[in-house]
């Protein structure tokens, strides 16, 4: 059987065993026959908000977010279309704000490939500054008495937009939503103190479950203080075709957007699987390991303890060197150290929470990578380089005389598999149900 991986800007051939393997892909949801149209309309008729522009009078500043080059959001699609709906107003009085969180700033060339060179040149674009104290405001604090910061820009904008796509979110629940704005445009330490270890252990926070997760209820919390924000969120197919358009209020027209998306991407199955092989869904989700670490934890969830999981993620930006996710695998000897590294009473890393679900799949698997890395800095992660998926899974069969079940992920966490005794119920697809909405 050959499979093809999302891998980079293209895809990774394997040869795999008939019999013994089973392919986990998304139900198919066919793109939106008029994606313009689809936006527009939902601009003018939203989900339990007003008509987009109903929310602007003359003179009003309005502050668009937008996701950045790590997320697969059509940007050159949506917010130009955004802007035609938006004509009326003075482009001098619009800022379009990237939602880095603690990513790296995109350069001016990105921008112009995400946005398009006429939106950049028109437009004030700006990359948020999560350790800039300057460029934050506080709002109050996080849980645990941390400040809670947002961007300047947008918590002091008359109108606020939040755009992006919903997808599965492997400690959030799904992307989207308030996420745009917190972690989005969040200081530094308000994401490291939501995003840390007590959060992240909570059985809650996992893919598909909002309510009842402490880190994104407090998202959801903190990206209320500003006052209203109107969405617009889209949810995307294998093609990166939209299939659903989702506008209007933060909360309500999210919760609609998740609950299409769980229906095309949340699959269950009765029993475990010895051999998993994921991806990251292919560039730009898969352009550094940090990232790759949510097609891991897809993978993950149907992995027999003690079984071995494949991710192929091509890693073009490497780790990244230097962030703090690279700084804290190097510091620890193994997943049980790292671990334990996390857990200890007053540490605090950016980017720790990647390396804490790491190590927490670590701890029940053997875990190979296939990317561009050397082998080096895959061993250096803590992670096993894997040059041949075809041929380590061969191999690995020869360790079970009776067979093994292998399952495979081609478009990686775009789907989320999970066992019938645990997990969130998903179902079949309904594509276009949500065209105008």
């Amino acid at each position: 059987m050959k499979i093809s991986l999302a891998y980079g800007q293209g895809h990774l051939p394997v040869e795999l065993p008939d019999g013994l393997t089973t392919i986990i892909a998304p139900s198919h949801a066919p793109g939106l026959p008029d994606e313009r149209g689809a936006v527009l309309a939902a601009l003018e008729k939203p989900i339990a908000a007003r008509p987009l522009r109903e929310w602007i009078r003359p003179g009003n500043s309005v502050c668009i977010l937008f996701t950045d080059i790590t997320r697969a959001t059509p940007n050159d699609r949506l917010i130009p279309w955004l802007l035609e709906h938006l004509a009326d107003v003075p482009s001098r009085n619009i800022t379009l704000l990237n939602q880095l969180g603690t990513h790296r700033p995109n350069t001016p060339s990105e921008l112009e490939q995400m946005l398009t060179r006429p939106v950049v040149r028109q437009y004030r674009v700006l990359n948020h500054e999560p350790e800039n104290r300057e460029a934050l405001v506080p709002l109050g604090t996080t849980r645990d008495g941390t400040p809670a910061l947002l961007n300047r820009h947008f918590v002091e904008a008359d109108v606020r937009i939040v755009t992006g796509f919903i997808e599965p979110h492997f400690f959030a629940g799904f992307s989207g939503g308030p996420k745009g704005i917190m972690p989005g445009v969040a200081g530094l330490q308000t994401v490291m103190s939501n995003h840390g270890a007590r959060n992240l252990g909570d059985p809650n926070a996992t893919f598909g479950i909002t309510q009842g997760n402490p880190l994104w209820e407090e998202i959801r919390d903190i990206a209320l203080r500003p006052g209203p924000s109107f969405l617009l969120n889209v949810s995307l197919n294998e093609r990166r075709q939209i299939t659903g358009v989702f506008a209007g209020d933060l909360i309500g027209a999210h919760r609609a957007g998740c609950e299409f998306v769980r229906q095309c991407a949340m699959q269950k199955f009765a029993a475990p699987f010895d051999i998993v092989l994921t991806t990251n869904s292919g560039y730009p989700l898969d352009q550094n390991l940090y990232q790759g670490v949510k097609g891991m934890s897809a993978g993950a969830r149907v992995l027999k303890p003690g079984g071995t999981l494949i991710l192929a993620c091509e890693c073009r930006d490497g780790l990244p060197a230097n962030c703090g996710y690279d700084q804290i695998l190097r510091s620890a000897a193994g997943p049980e150290e790292l671990l334990a590294l996390i857990s200890a009473p007053g540490f605090s890393r950016p980017d720790q929470w990647s390396a804490q679900i790491q190590a927490l799949i670590q701890r029940r698997a053997h875990v190979l990578l296939h990317s561009s890395l050397p082998d080096d800095l895959v061993r250096a992660a803590h992670l096993t380089p894997c040059h041949d998926i075809s041929a380590a899974v061969s191999k690995l069969l020869g360790g079970f005389p009776d067979g093994a079940r292998i399952a495979v992920l081609p478009q990686g966490p775009l789907t989320i598999p999970y066992l019938a005794d645990r997990g969130t119920v998903g179902g079949g697809c309904r594509g276009g149900e949500h065209e105008s909405v």
